[in-house]
């Protein structure tokens, strides 16, 4: 396969129609004879899976230092004819390989059936006409048209339309969702939240930003403590057992002894010095291990996970989806001058639609306080409703009540309600009060207006909406600490929000952004690693480096996580583990599985 044209991060700072120009692409898309030439030079719009051959796979288990010594015996009793023997050790052997394999592809069996692979369509213009088809077909150059509720099938360039909300959080981190506007990437595995626009394909398969990520975690390949206790083990045992053999062939040698009597005598010291059973006796152990944790929902797909779990003393978790429920939630309303609280959230409740589904609107629809209110909102009537438009950057309903009155509510960023409402310098001060109060909280802080008569706006007061800690996370993590773990939160979020939520779980708020340490060469970044509570601010790359920083330290990392930007560390970690909900990248990544919600 070729090459693509051009990568995600080059067509970012291009214009749209240079982009256009350098993909040999038209705003009235491509030919379907285009498409099919640009499929067999660029590949379908998929990751490449790398499929281990299953016997390459099983034959592993007879490779290694004690493998290599306990096949000697089997060879040594085969000569001499010692047949008892080779049974037992052969059985031994063969039993280690089978529980090993059969574990490992009960879980490789258990972690395919999790992947809910959705068969993505994507709305193409082909031929100059919209057409529906598989997401794997969009090639470099195609005229998309994605819209609310949609998942971005390959990275795109925006080229038409008002605007568009998208959830970013299991690639970057980030909890809200990203306005993305015309000359905008978005990205593939991402959501629309909001808007519908046009796009033109930029790019595909593994050159998408989900791709190179996905590159970064086959590279992250790591021996765990128990591989490499178990074949230092192995090279000292091997050691002792070729020395006395040598010291048994020049003895008999000397004493020009029976070459049999020779060979039966270093078949026995083999087996001696050898433990033959061991490699069997861990497997099952650890298969017994992995079948209790399979109960508690909890699938292990590298056995070797079950040892390293005993010996991790670092354990470094994603934020968004992990400690927190990547859920919006009401957290806190103020009101202004004569306004009640009720009054306010009552105007924000009129000015939201459920059937958007838009973050923000939920987040307020299913408060404990929004859902108090529901029986009275019955009695009014929303007449006319303006969708956010990132112009006027808020949303604004005509409303009649009950008895036939009209008026008029609108929530938005906070400084443009300010400016709709006007209020004077007092109310200004007050919004840029609460605008920095609400920002040390991690919290996103929303407007609220309304207007009884035509063209009078008054401020009503403002909402504070952020992302809640799950309810078992502070006990988790307390639970964790007890044990001797040293538990640091990741996060791709703002630094004002990770500490935040960091005090909210109780865990320290020396939070370190990325460009504390990805500058630094790697013994200060270690030690600057080591220190910090947590990270804000980090890419996938940065996730990875923290992880392998910490090991250089000599630290034993478990690393949590449940989006395509946590899918490296993941693998790089000695323990790897992907909470429940986690994407198909950050499951085939890790070690082991969550089925259950929550961190416990």
């Amino acid at each position: 396969m070729e090459r693509q044209v051009i990568g995600t991060d080059e067509a970012r700072g291009m214009a749209v129609d240079d982009l256009c120009r350098v993909l040999s692409s038209r705003r009235d898309g491509l030919a379907q004879s285009e498409a099919n030439d640009r499929i067999q030079r660029f590949g379908y719009n998929e990751l490449p899976e790398k499929e281990e051959n299953a016997v390459k796979k099983f034959l592993r288990y007879f490779w290694g230092p004690i493998a290599w010594m306990i096949e000697a015996a089997l060879v040594i009793s085969a000569v001499i004819g010692r047949w008892e023997d080779f049974a037992i050790i052969l059985v031994l052997l063969l039993t280690n390989a089978i529980v090993g394999f059969w574990q490992e592809r009960q879980a490789g069996n258990a972690i395919a059936m999790l992947k809910k692979r959705l068969a993505l369509e994507a709305r193409v213009l082909r031929d100059g006409r919209w057409q529906e088809v598989a997401a794997r077909d969009l090639v470099p150059g195609d005229i998309v048209r994605v819209r609310n509720g949609d998942i971005v099938p390959a990275d795109i360039k925006l080229v038409e339309g008002d605007f568009l909300s998208a959830d970013e959080s299991a690639l970057t981190g980030e909890s809200m969702p990203v306005e993305k506007h015309v000359s905008d990437i978005a990205y593939s595995g991402s959501t629309v939240k909001q808007g519908e626009m046009t796009a033109l394909v930029a790019a595909t398969g593994d050159a998408t930003f989900f791709g190179r990520t996905a590159r970064l975690a086959g590279e992250a390949e790591t021996v765990s403590h128990f591989q490499k206790a178990v074949v230092r083990i192995g090279d000292y045992l091997i050691v002792l057992a070729i020395a006395l053999v040598t010291i048994v062939f020049i003895v008999s040698l000397v004493r020009h002894e029976s070459i049999l009597e020779t060979l039966q005598f270093a078949l026995v010291l083999i087996v001696a010095a050898i433990p033959a059973a061991m490699p069997a006796v861990l497997s099952i152990t650890m298969a017994v291990g992995a079948t209790a944790l399979a109960r508690k929902e909890a699938i292990v797909s590298r056995l070797v996970a079950i040892e390293e779990m005993a010996g991790v003393d670092v354990l470094c978790t994603d934020k968004t989806g992990t400690i927190t429920e990547n859920r919006l939630t009401l957290a806190e309303v103020v009101p202004f001058g004569g306004f009640e609280k009720g009054d306010v959230l009552f105007a924000a409740l009129l000015a939201s639609r459920e059937e958007d589904r838009d973050p923000i609107d939920v987040a307020i629809i299913e408060s404990k306080e929004g859902q108090a209110l529901k029986e009275p909102l019955r009695s009014f009537t929303v007449t006319g409703f303006k969708p956010f438009d990132p112009v006027v950057k808020h949303t604004e309903a005509t409303v009649r009540s009950a008895d036939g009155r009209e008026f008029r509510v609108a929530k938005g960023a906070p400084q443009v309600i300010l400016a709709l409402a006007g209020g004077g310098e007092n109310l200004a001060e007050a919004v840029d009060r609460l605008s920095g109060a609400f920002a040390k909280k991690g919290y996103r802080m929303l407007g609220v207006a309304r207007s009884d008569t035509p063209g009078a706006w008054a401020y009503a007061g403002v909402l504070g909406l952020h992302d809640p800690p799950r309810d078992d996370s502070a006990a988790t993590i307390k639970t964790a600490a007890d044990m001797g773990l040293d538990v640091k939160m990741v996060t791709g979020d703002h630094t004002a929000i990770a500490r935040e939520v960091a005090r909210e779980v109780n865990l320290r708020t020396e939070i370190a952004t990325a460009d504390a340490f990805v500058k630094e060469s790697d013994p200060r970044a270690a030690e600057i690693v080591e220190k910090a509570a947590g990270f804000a601010e980090v890419f996938p790359e940065h996730k990875y480096r923290i992880v392998s920083l910490l090991q250089s330290r000599g630290h034993i990392v478990g690393m949590t996580g449940d989006g395509v930007n946590d899918a490296p560390a993941l693998k790089k970690a000695d323990v790897g583990i992907a909470v429940a909900g986690a994407t198909d990248a950050a499951k085939s990544a890790a070690a082991i599985v969550l089925t259950k919600p929550g961190s416990r």
